[in-house]
């Protein structure tokens, strides 16, 4: 436990030294409140779907979590070309217990990301029910636990941070995309909605709009049955992997 809780603390002081990072990653969210939050309102009210603001917040929420947790791929990869990596590796401490605290970390630095983009949304317009908050916040990080494993476990079969950004790119686009966030799921058709149904944001986009918007397209348990089976899945498969890290 001291040594999930120390890389934890370490991937903490990472984020909240990188001022400029923290800033930075709240730029793409406020774009997409504002110009599609905005832009796009008048024609989603036109076409009888009521508040477009309302229901795009969510999921830009659920969009800087994605974003934020996936990539922290990136530092298992950075530390592996520089030796930081070797130094923990080697330490008397299992390899599931460096996957954990890393993963925390991750998640943890990603659901604050999240919980800023709330309140920028909150600033510019967002009026959400407050009543299921927590579960909403449960929801983030469920999102930012699944998809930090997902970025480790990627990272751990590869050494080339060029390889890495070009898998994540290719693959994090169509899970963001693909999870209702930007359209109503109910509307889209059948072969779109079939293939939402493989996209793991879905559930987690799902459980927070409903949670802050009472719309959803699937029952809450469900959405939390989903994403709780998938963060084990891929524990499972990550600490594999990681445990198979050559140094």
């Amino acid at each position: 436990m001291n040594a999930i809780y120390i890389l934890w603390l370490r991937e903490l002081k990472r984020y909240f030294r990188s001022r400029s990072r923290m800033i930075g990653s709240l730029g793409q969210p406020l774009l997409f409140l504002i110009a599609l939050g905005f832009g796009l309102g008048p024609v989603f009210a036109r076409a009888g779907q009521g508040n477009y603001f309302q229901f795009l917040a969510p999921g830009v929420i659920s969009m800087s979590i994605l974003f934020m947790s996936i990539f922290a791929g990136i530092q298992v990869i950075w530390d592996r070309q520089f030796g930081f990596l070797k130094e923990t590796l080697v330490a008397p401490v299992s390899r599931l217990s460096i996957m954990l605290g890393k993963t925390l970390g991750g998640a943890t630095i990603a659901v604050i990301q999240g919980i800023f983009v709330f309140i920028l949304a909150l600033l510019v317009g967002f009026r959400p029910g407050l009543n299921l908050l927590p579960l909403a916040l449960l929801f983030m990080i469920m999102i930012a636990v699944f998809f930090t494993a997902v970025g480790i476990t990627i990272a751990s079969l590869l050494e080339d941070m060029n390889g890495f950004q070009v898998i994540m790119n290719f693959l994090v686009q169509p899970l963001f995309f693909l999870s209702g966030a930007l359209f109503p799921l109910n509307s889209a058709p059948q072969f779109l909605k079939v293939i939402t149904a493989f996209d793991p944001l879905t559930y987690g986009v799902d459980g927070i709009r409903a949670c802050l918007t009472a719309t959803n397209n699937y029952p809450i348990t469900l959405d939390l049955v989903v994403l709780i089976v998938l963060i084990a899945i891929i524990m499972i498969i990550g600490s594999y992997f990681f445990s198979k890290i050559e140094i």
